[in-house]
C-alpha cells in the first residue's frame, strides 16, 4: 500500500421495511437522550457545516472507477480541519492499463504520526451511475428539508455524518486524549468490487504501527438502525450452448435460449437457501442474450445472475448456494451449460446490541465482508435504500443530524467496550 502523508504534520424518510422476512430482528428502543434530541432539540450548532459538507460531497461526480476529485476534496477538507491525512493508492487492474489515480483517504485527528487507532469510522465515496445534481426543496434549513442528487443517500450522507460527528465529539472534549483511537477510512469501488476496502485490508500492515481496530463502523443506507447482519452475494454467468438450425424444423437443432429459459426459472422456482434472520435467497437475472435471428434456432445463449445468498457461514454460504444453483440448472439439462461464477460471501453478522438503537436486516451487500481481522462490526447510516440508486435519492436534514448523534454515540460505545 503506497502511502503519502499529506501535512507536514498541519496538515422520506422513508419508513418502509420491505418485505415481512425483512422487518427488525428486535423490538424498537430509543433511549432517552435520543427522543430528546429528536422532539425538543433546536438547530444544533453544526447544521450549516453538516449541510455545507454534505453538499460539497454530492455536488462532485464519483461514480464507481472516477473517484479522485471528491477523494482530493476529503482529503483538502480534513487537512484544513487539522487531521492528518494520507492516500492509500489502489493499483491499477493491468500494469498498462490507462485508468485515473484511484484512492482511499485515510484520516486522523491531530498530528501523531504513528497513532494507535482502537476505532475505524468508514464508509465508500463512490456512486452509481448516473450522476443526478444536488438540489434542495428549501433555500429555508429544517428537519424537514428535503436533499437530493446522486450519493445524496449512498453514501455521502454517511460520510458527512460520521466526518461532522467526530468533529463535533473533538470540539466538545468528550474524546480529549482519544483522539488517535481512531481512524477514518473512505474508501472507492464499494458499489462495484470492493476493491478500496480489499486494498486497504490487505496492506493496512504497511502502516506504522499496523493498525489493530477493535471495532469498526461502517456507514451504509439504514433508516437509521443498527443492523445485525445482511445477505451475502455471489454472480454467475452462464452459457448455453445448443445447435443452430431452420426454425421452421425445431426439432433438427436444439435452442440454447429455450434450455436456458428452462433452467432459470428451475431455479427461481427452487430454494437455494433460506434463514429465519435473511428470508429467501433471491436470484436477480440482470442480462439475457441468445440467438441472432428469429428464424434462426440459437446455438448460443447466455444470462448474467446476481444472487443474494441468504445462508452461512460467512466464507463459505455464496459456494453453497451457487453449488445447488448449478445443480438445478443442470437438472434440466447435463450437458448445455458453462458456468463462471465468482463466488462471494454467506450472510455477514454484524454487532447490534447497542443501547437506544431500531435494529434491523438488509439484502444489500456492504464493505463489513471485505475488512478482515477480529473486530466488533456496526453497520449504521442514514436515509433509505429504497431511494439510493434511482432517480429520486434524497434525505431529509433531519434524518441526517439525527445520524450525527447516533454516530456520537457509536463512537463512544466502541471506544469504551
Amino acid at each position: 500500500m503506497k502511502l503519502w502523508p499529506l501535512s507536514i504534520l498541519l496538515f422520506s424518510s422513508c419508513q418502509a421495511l420491505g418485505s415481512e422476512l425483512q422487518k427488525p430482528l428486535k423490538s424498537a428502543s430509543t433511549s432517552a437522550d435520543s427522543l430528546s434530541y429528536k422532539s425538543s432539540h433546536g438547530s444544533p450548532s453544526y447544521r450549516g457545516d453538516l449541510v455545507s459538507l454534505h453538499k460539497s460531497l454530492v455536488e462532485i461526480s464519483s461514480i464507481s472507477g472516477n473517484e479522485s476529485v471528491v477523494g482530493n476534496f476529503l482529503v483538502d477538507y480534513l487537512t484544513a480541519r487539522g487531521f492528518t491525512v494520507q492516500l492509500d493508492a489502489i493499483p491499477p487492474s493491468s500494469p498498462n492499463a490507462d485508468t485515473k489515480p484511484r484512492f482511499n483517504v485515510i484520516a486522523w485527528p491531530g498530528s501523531n504520526l504513528h497513532p494507535s487507532p482502537k476505532v475505524l469510522v468508514s464508509s465508500h465515496i463512490d456512486t452509481v451511475p448516473p450522476f443526478i445534481p444536488y438540489s434542495r426543496n428549501d433555500t429555508s434549513l429544517n428537519p424537514d428539508t428535503l436533499i437530493a442528487g446522486r450519493g445524496s443517500v449512498d453514501a455521502k450522507a454517511s460520510v458527512a455524518a460520521q466526518i461532522i460527528a467526530l468533529e463535533s465529539l473533538l470540539d466538545s472534549g468528550i474524546i480529549a486524549g482519544e483522539e488517535d483511537s481512531i481512524m477514518l477510512l473512505y474508501v472507492v469501488g464499494e458499489e462495484t468490487s470492493g476493491v478500496g476496502m480489499e486494498h486497504f485490508s490487505e496492506s493496512r500492515g504497511n502502516l506504522d504501527p499496523a493498525p489493530d481496530f477493535k471495532a469498526a463502523i461502517f456507514g451504509e443506507p439504514t433508516e437509521g438502525r443498527l443492523v445485525c447482519g445482511h445477505k451475502g452475494i455471489f454472480g454467475c454467468n452462464i452459457t448455453a450452448h445448443g445447435h443452430a438450425g431452420h426454425s421452421g424444423y425445431p426439432w433438427l437443432g436444439k435452442s440454447a435460449t429455450e434450455v436456458l429459459m428452462r433452467g432459470l426459472v428451475r431455479v427461481l422456482e427452487t430454494d437455494l437457501g433460506s434463514s429465519e434472520e435473511f428470508g429467501n435467497t433471491t436470484v436477480n437475472i440482470g442480462l439475457f442474450e441468445g440467438g441472432v435471428a428469429a428464424n434462426v434456432i440459437p446455438e448460443r445463449a447466455t444470462a448474467r445472475l446476481a444472487v443474494r445468498v441468504a445462508i452461512g457461514p460467512e466464507l463459505d454460504g455464496a459456494k453453497i448456494a451457487s453449488d445447488r444453483l448449478i445443480e438445478v440448472m443442470r437438472s434440466v439439462d447435463e450437458e448445455a451449460f458453462e458456468f463462471d461464477c465468482i463466488y462471494g460471501y454467506g450472510v455477514v453478522k454484524c454487532d447490534c446490541d447497542v443501547e437506544g438503537f431500531e435494529t434491523t436486516t438488509v439484502n444489500y451487500g456492504t464493505d463489513v465482508h471485505h475488512l478482515e481481522g477480529n473486530h466488533t462490526r456496526y453497520l449504521y447510516g442514514p436515509g433509505t435504500i429504497f431511494v439510493a440508486h434511482g432517480p429520486d435519492e434524497a434525505i431529509k436534514l433531519g434524518d441526517l443530524e439525527t445520524a450525527v448523534e447516533d454516530y456520537k454515540k457509536l463512537i463512544l460505545h466502541a471506544l469504551k467496550s
